[in-house]
């Protein structure tokens, strides 16, 4: 994707967040891809798996089998809601960082990025709580929300101090030296190196220098090392955002620039896995390529549909899913929709052949409901 976009991004000496370019319109796409991935977080996922136990439809269980993470290398559907959604925190970010240079200058815009960063992390602390491990109090110091504020920060700080080409090659210095790491090395105690479970650089980091719980007994899927391919998931995304932003390109090209882009990372992806697997766990470089390729791809169907052909009736609802995303992945943890509904209905509705699916279909009808008075009220609680 990034070869695709350079041409475009490289003209002239200015930083792609120079304070005196034209800052561009809201892009209705960006939200509705938004809206769309967490869509499936917050209820998606569980309509499938209701829907799944009471259907003899091949498809259902189809598209529910792939609303599961998978156990270790390979790729599924589910695999890829993770990194999308940091993708388009990239995209987003263009659009944001740039207005905030803008009206307040550089060094404004850092501070404010660093505090929504330390926000957002603390808020990830406080998503998973206190968790008792062997009777010991601990703090998952790693998760969702965690990563997201790593990648958000420091993709954030390299595009307000850095050209889009140094960008890009501190990017594929990141994933090459993962690959060089994990493919090369051999793991302490192993005696070679392993993209194994348990058995490669990146979980024997999170064993001996990650404190507090981890969500795989000794390592986390959100670990220490893996931060910095995900840091370049999110810089990715920056790149697609930066397309999107310059007003020299006709949009249609923009739409063959972003499906080209991810075709692109899809192959090199593929090649690449023969050598180095596709795992999530890890946030292998291929994963980071693959998730990328996939995501672009779905911005740039998104953009032409919504932006390009003003076709956006359909992605009302995850418009206002996109414009709150955060807080309402927040609701759907801290407040149990599901339950309420449930409550409401009783447990002897629940238990019927199709009770299961009315309550999440019910709980997820409540979700967008909110969103929707929320984004109509305009109140976006966004970090």
């Amino acid at each position: 994707m990034t070869t695709a976009v350079e041409p475009i991004l490289l003209r002239g000496s200015e930083t792609p967040s120079n304070a005196s370019a034209p800052v561009s319109k809201r892009i209705v796409s960006v939200d509705a891809l938004r809206g769309f991935d967490m869509f499936w977080i917050i209820g998606g996922e569980v309509i499938f798996e209701e829907w799944a136990k009471i259907s003899h439809w091949s498809f259902v269980h189809r598209i529910a089998g792939q609303l599961q993470h998978t156990e270790w290398a390979g790729l599924t559907a589910y695999d890829l809601i993770f990194p999308t959604f940091v993708f388009v925190v990239g995209v987003s970010m263009v659009f944001s960082l740039s207005k905030q240079i803008a009206m307040g200058g550089r060094a404004a815009a850092m501070r404010r990025l660093i505090v929504r960063g330390i926000v957002l992390y603390l808020l990830g602390i406080a998503y998973y709580g206190i968790i008792t491990k062997n009777g010991h109090p601990q703090l998952r110091l790693m998760g969702v929300l965690q990563r997201i504020a790593i990648a958000y920060t420091f993709a954030g700080l390299m595009f307000c101090n850095l050209k889009p080409r140094t960008i890009a090659i501190v990017a594929a210095v990141i994933l090459l030296s993962y690959w060089g790491l994990l493919r090369f090395v051999p793991v302490p105690g192993e005696g070679h190196a392993s993209f194994e479970e348990g058995q490669n650089w990146t979980n024997w980091i999170d064993a001996h220098y990650l404190p507090g719980y981890k969500w795989d007994k000794d390592y986390d899927p959100e670990g220490l090392l893996s931060n910095f391919p995900a840091i370049v998931t999110c810089v990715l995304g920056m790149f697609a955002g930066l397309l999107l932003k310059e007003g020299r390109v006709r949009p249609i090209m923009k739409v063959v620039y972003l499906i080209a882009g991810g075709a692109a990372c899809l192959g090199i992806a593929y090649l690449w896995s023969y050598d180095f697997p596709i795992i999530k766990k890890l946030w292998t470089s291929t994963f980071v390529l693959m998730a990328a390729g996939y995501a672009a791809i779905a911005l740039g169907l998104f953009y032409l549909v919504i932006d390009v052909l003003k076709i956006s009736f359909w992605a009302r609802p995850f418009v206002w899913i996109g414009s709150n995303a955060i807080t309402l992945y927040l609701l759907w943890h801290f407040f149990d929709f599901s339950r309420a509904v449930d409550r409401l209905l009783g447990r002897q509705f629940h238990e019927s052949h199709w009770g299961g699916l009315v309550v999440a279909l019910l709980a997820v009808g409540v979700m967008l409901a909110l969103a929707r008075f929320m984004h109509k009220r305009q109140i976006l609680l966004r970090v």
